[in-house]
Parts: C-alpha cells; sequence; structure tokens
C-alpha cells in the first residue's frame, strides 16, 4: 500500500517538474533595475527589462533610450486587442538623428526566444522573416497572443501606463495591408530612465534622516528633563 502511494507521489512530482519545464507553472521573469518612461501625446508609459530573458536585446534597447534614440518617434501601428507598435527609430523620428544614435539604431540583434509568453503589457522585438533582424522597433502587446510564442523575443513588460495604452485603442485607425494605423500620429515626445534601486536607497536614506531627527528630539528632551 504504501509502496504504491510513494510511486504515485513521485510520478506527480515528476508530472509537475515537466509542467514547469514547459512554462505552465513558470513564474513572470524577474525585472531589472531599470525602469523607461515614454512620454506621449496621450499619457505616459513605463516598462521595466527581462534582462535575464534576452540580455542582447535588453542592452540594445536601452542603449537607444539612453542615447535619446526614440525621441520624436511614434507608435506606427494600434491593433486593438493584439499590439501597439513603435517604429524603427530610423525614419521614425521627426527629429534627425546624431552619428552615435545612427550606429546604434542601424544594428541588428539576434532572436532571443523563450517560454515567456505573449500576454498584455509585454515588449516583444519587430523583425522581418530573418528572425535575427531585430532592429529597433517593437511591440507592446495589447491582449494576449499564443501565436507569437517562440518566434518574437521578449525583453520586457509595462509596468505603469495601462491606461495610456487603453487610450491608444479607442484611436480611430486605418487598415494598410496588415497592418492596422491610428489615423494620427501617436508621437513620443521625449523619453527618460531610472534605476528603482537608487530610488530605495533615497527613500531609505530619508527615511533614516527621518528617525534620527526624531531620535535627537527625543534625546534633547530626555536630556533637559534629566538635567534640568
Amino acid at each position: 500500500m504504501y509502496t504504491h502511494k510513494r510511486v504515485s507521489i513521485f510520478f506527480a512530482y515528476i508530472t509537475l517538474v515537466c509542467l514547469v519545464s514547459k512554462g505552465i507553472y513558470a513564474s513572470e521573469p524577474e525585472f531589472g533595475s531599470t525602469r523607461v518612461v515614454f512620454q506621449t501625446n496621450y499619457g505616459d508609459i513605463e516598462f521595466g527589462f527581462y534582462p535575464s530573458v534576452a540580455p542582447k536585446t535588453v542592452e540594445h534597447i536601452f542603449k537607444l533610450v539612453r542615447l535619446g534614440g526614440y525621441n520624436t518617434n511614434h507608435f506606427f501601428r494600434v491593433d486593438k486587442g493584439f499590439v501597439a507598435q513603435v517604429a524603427d527609430v530610423v525614419g521614425g523620428r521627426t527629429a534627425p538623428m546624431n552619428e552615435e544614435q545612427k550606429v546604434e539604431a542601424e544594428k541588428t540583434v539576434v532572436g532571443e526566444f523563450s517560454e515567456v509568453k505573449h500576454v498584455r503589457g509585454i515588449l516583444s522585438m519587430g523583425r522581418y522573416d530573418d528572425p535575427d533582424s531585430g532592429a529597433s522597433s517593437f511591440s507592446m502587446l495589447l491582449g494576449d497572443a499564443p501565436h507569437l510564442d517562440g518566434k518574437y523575443t521578449i525583453f520586457g513588460k509595462v509596468t505603469k501606463g495601462d491606461e495610456t495604452l487603453t487610450k491608444l485603442e479607442q484611436l480611430p485607425t486605418r487598415r494598410e495591408g496588415i497592418f492596422v494605423m491610428p489615423t494620427e500620429r501617436i508621437t513620443i515626445h521625449s523619453t527618460y530612465y531610472y534605476d528603482t534601486k537608487m530610488e530605495t536607497c533615497e527613500e531609505e536614506r530619508s527615511l533614516l534622516k527621518r528617525r534620527l531627527s526624531a531620535a535627537s528630539v527625543e534625546i534633547e528632551r530626555q536630556r533637559m528633563k534629566c538635567f534640568a
């Protein structure tokens, strides 16, 4: 009886391991500490990176952000329930690019396909038929798209600004071939980034200062009480 029970537990464990390995029970990847904010004419969108999932893609996109490559760029595609796609910065910006921006923007990154699923908020690289042709265009998922899983590089996820994505979905669109495009320009006016670890340190430093200040007041109160 006990032998059968042990065998059943063993097979249940093996099944669970298999499910996890296939990503069915896999937890969401860990974010890096960097956050990027796109400031658009319809509101801000903040996102974080998955450096453990797609390190080369994260490095490339973040460098473009640091160089200001996405400033004055736009979302050229908004397909409700599917994707809001950022244009390639080469040709997508209204401002001219400097040499350093051009060099980085013209690079392509290898496909870094993973078990992470395409669900709302996910950042997924655009590319041509060549799996290693990703450059600077990427999509923010507006719904689940399982047919993209394992075929397009996922490198991050929206952390704030889902209400902005909802606004974009409500804009009038037109169809051009396979693309559903907004009838008016959705401009990324500017971008910035910050480190959540640094913010946490600042908060902790501020809290420590308040505690020290409160402690100093209490010490002085006790001193006056004892020596008055």
